[in-house]
């Protein structure tokens, strides 16, 4: 689970950064909206009872309470999130030792914010060019380090956006940034991660038509692997060359296949019978659409489900076998691998 904080300056973008990330499917936790949940009800909420009220917790919960709250409430869900807006440097301190965790920062010129603020036409917004700049002083750094302390955060910040251009500009710089922190920080899904260890077993395979591997996996656990190779014993098309036979087809067309070999999917089902281990109700995992010969065999092991990479080119009967037996049959990839005729 990614955690992104997002702190910033009065008017700079904040919001724009958060619709993103909620586009992209991070769940949105407001540090705004909390406080509002705290203050008793008939009190006016606006900036100043907001900054009370987010002092007096900081000071009688501890510095972390507000954060803390909301990062529970987050891992909870597991899933990505935002957290806006940070604005005590404890707060950040919190986050990074107990997650997974990147501060975002942003600003922009003071006169430009100002005009952004004023533009919203909210009653809280709704202030003159003075009260803008002494509110956003008095937010911006305290002596007492449960108090806000928004200078500091930015300091603190992993990334600095500054936002005097347009909202496309300001989007396409935080996607880059995100993009960056999401590969660095990916988690494989199962599918992804037993696929992941086919194509590495497909490395070992001898037959440069189609260096496939599989994987055979019940219950997360790996059970048995295989790659494209010859028999034990017999030379290899990588040292010899291929062995073609040529197939004509019910339209009268003919192909030819290289027969050297016995596939990733029989080599594993080959090594499961030789240590007697049962298959029944696995996964398997491969590069493509079996062929219908290993279609049959998988059919009569009990596997239940078939992940391919991509999809073969004469996949459809295979394709049906499995329908009507009951398979499931994923495609990771819509690309259709071809094989020339030579």
């Amino acid at each position: 689970m990614i955690v992104i904080g997002i702190t910033g300056t009065i008017g700079a973008g904040k919001g724009t950064i958060v619709d993103l990330l909620k586009k992209r499917g991070y769940r949105h936790y407001s540090v705004r909206n909390f406080l509002v949940e705290q203050i008793k009800s008939g009190l006016v909420v606006d900036r100043d009872s907001m900054t009370a009220m987010a002092n007096h917790l900081r000071q009688e919960k501890g510095a972390d309470y507000i954060i803390k709250s909301l990062l529970d409430a987050a891992s909870k869900k597991r899933e990505n999130c935002i957290i806006e807006s940070i604005r005590n440097p404890m707060e950040v301190e919190y986050l990074k030792k107990n997650s997974t965790f990147y501060l975002l920062s942003v600003d922009a010129e003071l006169s430009l914010r100002y005009d952004r603020v004023v533009k919203r036409k909210s009653e809280t917004d709704n202030i003159s060019f003075k009260t803008f700049v002494e509110n956003e002083q008095r937010e911006m750094s305290s002596l007492n380090s449960s108090n806000q302390n928004i200078a500091q955060c930015i300091k603190m910040a992993d990334y600095a956006f500054t936002n005097n251009g347009t909202i496309n500009e300001l989007e396409q710089q935080v996607e880059e940034v995100i993009a960056k922190i999401e590969k660095a920080n990916y988690r494989p899904t199962w599918d992804e991660y037993f696929m992941e260890l086919a194509n590495a077993a497909a490395r070992r395979a001898t037959c440069d038509r189609g260096r496939s591997g599989c994987v055979i996996v019940k219950e997360k656990q790996v059970l048995v692997t295989g790659y494209v190779g010859s028999p034990m014993g017999l030379p290899h098309c990588d040292e010899v060359g291929h062995l073609f036979k040529q197939t004509t087809h019910e339209d009268g067309t003919t192909t030819n296949h290289c027969v050297r070999t016995v596939h990733a999917e029989q080599n594993a089902i080959c090594q499961a019978a030789k240590r007697g281990i049962s298959i029944e109700g696995a996964t398997l995992y491969c590069r493509m659409t079996p062929c219908r010969t290993c279609a049959m065999l998988i059919i009569n092991c009990g596997i239940k489900r078939v992940v391919c990479e991509k999809k073969y080119h004469t996949a459809a009967e295979s394709e049906e076998m499995f329908r009507q037996a009951g398979i499931e049959l994923k495609y990771c990839s819509e690309e259709v691998l071809q094989y020339s005729n030579q």
